[in-house]
C-alpha cells in the first residue's frame, strides 16, 4: 500500500512538473521567464530568447543561438545563426548560410529524406519538397505524404488541406486522399463537416457530401467546440449556420466573431455587442470593439481608445485603460487575445503585464515585453 502511494504521488508530482506554464519576458534588457504565481522560472538573463516548447527554449548569446532546458541548462551551446522551436525532438537550426535538423543534443539529424528545402516541425509533421511540389513527413523520418502537391496545409484534427494545380482536396495524416483536388476553396476539418466552394458555388462538406448553403457568398471554418459558425450572404451581411448548412440566425450584422460560452460578439450598427444562439442581443451594442468571452466568463471590450474586460452581464469588471494585441516581439509564438487560464496580457504606459480576473498585476510588475504563457513541455 505504501508503495502505491508512493507511487501516486510520483504521478501527481510529475503532472505538475510537465504542465509548468510559463511566460518569455523582458526586464532590465534581459529575458527570462515568469510562472503563472509571478515569481521566476529562469531569471532574465539572457540577450535574447523564444519561449519554451518541447521543454527547451532558444536562447541567444555570444552572438549566436544555442537552446536551454526548463533547469536553465545550456543543453546545445551557442553555435547557429538562426533556430526554429522544438518539437517532437527535432528543430531546425542554420549555421553558414545552410537549414539543417537537429537533435536535442545539437547534432545534425542526416536520416531525413532528401528534401529540396527545409521545414519546421509542427505536432510531429513536417513538410518536404521536391522541384514544384510538396509532401509531408513525420518525426521519424517516414513520408506520410509523397511530393505531389502545390501546396500542403498544417495537419489539423488528423487531416491537411492540399493543393493540386488551382483545386484543394484533403487528405488524412497517413496520406490517403479524402476529398479529391476538386474544390475552389476547403477550410478547416471539425467533426466530420468543414467549408467549401466548388463550380463557384459556396457550401459544407458534410461527411465526404458536398452541400451548397443558400445564399453563402462566405462561410468561416467551424470550431470544434461550437455547432455554429458564422457566414456571409449576398448582401454582406453576417449571420449564423448549424453543421448542417442550415441558417440558424438570419444575415443581419455587419461584423461578428465566433460563439463561445454562448455569446459572440457581433455589431448591427456602429457599434458592437453580444448575442445569444437564438440571434437576440444579450449585450447591448456599446463598445467600439469586441473580442469573444473566454473559459474564464470574460471578454475584451474597447470603449473609447483603451481596451477593458466585461463580465456575462455586459458589466465592465476591469476598467478600460490597457492595450491588448496579438502582436509579438517572439516570432516563435502566435499570442493570443484575452484571459487564458485566470491571466490575461495586456499592455499600459509602463509596459506589459498579467491581469488576474480581479483585475490585479500579477506581482505588481510591469515588464517591458511579455508573451503569452505556454504549457514548457508542448
Amino acid at each position: 500500500m505504501k508503495n502505491l502511494f508512493a507511487f501516486v504521488v510520483l504521478v501527481l508530482i510529475s503532472q505538475i512538473v510537465l504542465s509548468q506554464r510559463v511566460a518569455l519576458v523582458r526586464d532590465g534588457g534581459k529575458f527570462g521567464y515568469v510562472k503563472e504565481d509571478g515569481s521566476w522560472f529562469i531569471e532574465p538573463g539572457y540577450e535574447k530568447a523564444g519561449n519554451f516548447s518541447d521543454g527547451m527554449a532558444a536562447v541567444f548569446g555570444e552572438g549566436k543561438w544555442g537552446y536551454i532546458d526548463s533547469n536553465n541548462q545550456l543543453i546545445i551551446d551557442y553555435q547557429f545563426d538562426k533556430v526554429k522551436r522544438f518539437d517532437s525532438g527535432i528543430a531546425i537550426a542554420s549555421k553558414d548560410k545552410r537549414w539543417f535538423y537537429i537533435d536535442k543534443k545539437g547534432n545534425e539529424i542526416t536520416t531525413m529524406p532528401a528534401s529540396d528545402k527545409v521545414y519546421d516541425f509542427k505536432k510531429g509533421y513536417a513538410f518536404i519538397k521536391r522541384g514544384e511540389d510538396v509532401g509531408i513527413i513525420n518525426a521519424k523520418g517516414e513520408v506520410i505524404i509523397e511530393p505531389a502537391y502545390r501546396k500542403i496545409f498544417p495537419v489539423t484534427g488528423g487531416y491537411a488541406k492540399v493543393q493540386k494545380g488551382d483545386l484543394f482536396g484533403l487528405v488524412d495524416k497517413t496520406g490517403k486522399v479524402v476529398l479529391e483536388p476538386v474544390y475552389q476553396d476547403i477550410g478547416k476539418y471539425s467533426k466530420g463537416v468543414l467549408k467549401a466552394k466548388k463550380d463557384d458555388v459556396v457550401g459544407i462538406i458534410i461527411e465526404g457530401k458536398f452541400t451548397p448553403v443558400e445564399g453563402a457568398i462566405k462561410i468561416w471554418n467551424f470550431d470544434d467546440s461550437q455547432n455554429l459558425t458564422y457566414a456571409q450572404a449576398s448582401d454582406k451581411k453576417i449571420g449564423f449556420i448549424d453543421r448542417t448548412g442550415k441558417w440558424v440566425i438570419e444575415p443581419k450584422f455587419k461584423k461578428a466573431r465566433r460563439f463561445h460560452k454562448g455569446l459572440a460578439p457581433a455589431m448591427g450598427g456602429k457599434l458592437w455587442g453580444y448575442i445569444d444562439e437564438s440571434g437576440n442581443w444579450k449585450i447591448d451594442e456599446k463598445f467600439k470593439d469586441a473580442e469573444i468571452f473566454s473559459d474564464d466568463g470574460l471578454a475584451p471590450v474597447k470603449v473609447k481608445k483603451a481596451w477593458g474586460f466585461i463580465n456575462k452581464k455586459g458589466e465592465l469588471v476591469i476598467e478600460d485603460v490597457y492595450g491588448i494585441s496579438a502582436n509579438s516581439f517572439n516570432f516563435f509564438e502566435k499570442q493570443t487575445i484575452g484571459f487564458n487560464n485566470g491571466l490575461a496580457r495586456v499592455k499600459s504606459k509602463k509596459g506589459w503585464g498579467f491581469l488576474n480576473t480581479k483585475g490585479e498585476l500579477l506581482n505588481d510588475t510591469w515588464y517591458t515585453n511579455a508573451e503569452s504563457f505556454v504549457d514548457v513541455n508542448k
